[in-house]
């Protein structure tokens, strides 16, 4: 049932929201399926809808990606299933409270699956895919990775990770046949927010975004071969303002001596 122009597609954090509607989506494109998630229950009844809707072939893993040793086996996996063409990043937890109000044990689980899974997930396609010449990947940041001031301050810091990771994996692997894709969702309509504890009935409708749409205009973006896509972002030229910007600040990084209004200061 494979079809070699597609591969599989995995996709961590599937057994709800986004993740889930990510996986409906790329079965229907024709990728084949590895989902993960915790919930076992959940995972194999979404398998058996999208093979009876899709006919695609779905494997189900059920796996905690901050148990470090449920991690490792996921890596294992991945790292030696060759037929995998399509990593998506979407696993991960957030919270709206304030950093000072926040558990620091709570906040270290969090950078734990934002970026550490993240990454060794990361790590662990990426040889394959360079060795096949083909491949993609689509992590999952938000809005808050270049708008930290928006959320909680780790929340904000762990996406600012994802975006940045995804900025240098492009940069090293796009000659190579691999495509990098970064999402940056503002407020979603998923279960995040009853998990974060802020309900979702307290925000603004104006400003959230129904989740089917989000994925699909992700995957708009991912098909149109977009670096960083922002669905919710409708003037398109302010983030090539911004990464104008960006590419013109980093070409006067790196001088010699320090800038003249850090110098003479200590003879005052």
């Amino acid at each position: 049932m494979s079809d070699a122009t597609k591969g599989t597609a995995v996709v961590t954090g599937a057994s709800t929201g986004m993740g889930a509607i990510y996986a409906a989506r790329l079965a229907k494109m024709g990728y084949d399926l590895i989902i993960v998630a915790r919930n076992h229950n959940r995972l194999n009844q979404m398998a058996s809808h999208i093979t009876a809707d899709s006919q695609r072939n779905v494997e189900v893993v059920a796996a905690d990606l901050n148990d470090a040793g449920q991690l490792a086996a996921l890596e294992m996996k991945l790292r030696h299933d060759a037929s995998i063409t399509l990593l998506v990043n979407n696993a991960g937890i957030g919270t709206h409270t304030p950093l000072v109000d926040s558990d620091v044990d709570q906040m270290t689980t969090m950078i734990n699956l934002n970026v550490t899974a993240l990454t060794r997930l990361t790590y662990a396609v990426v040889p394959g895919f360079i060795s096949r010449g083909r491949g993609a990947i689509i992590n999952i940041a938000s809005i808050v990775g270049i708008a930290p001031e928006i959320l909680n301050g780790v929340y904000g810091g762990s996406k600012a990770y994802v975006l940045a990771f995804s900025q240098s994996l492009h940069h090293e692997l796009a000659d190579k046949g691999i495509q990098v894709q970064v999402v940056l969702p503002s407020a979603t309509a998923t279960p995040f927010w009853d998990n974060g504890g802020l309900p979702l009935s307290q925000l603004d409708p104006e400003i959230v975004m129904k989740a089917e749409d989000m994925v699909d205009a992700a995957l708009t973006g991912f098909l149109h071969g977009e670096l960083i896509t922002i669905p919710s972002l409708h003037d398109e030229s302010r983030l090539q303002q911004w990464e104008q910007a960006r590419q013109t600040v980093i070409q006067d990084f790196s001088h010699n001596i320090p800038a003249a209004r850090y110098l003479g200061s200590q003879e005052k």
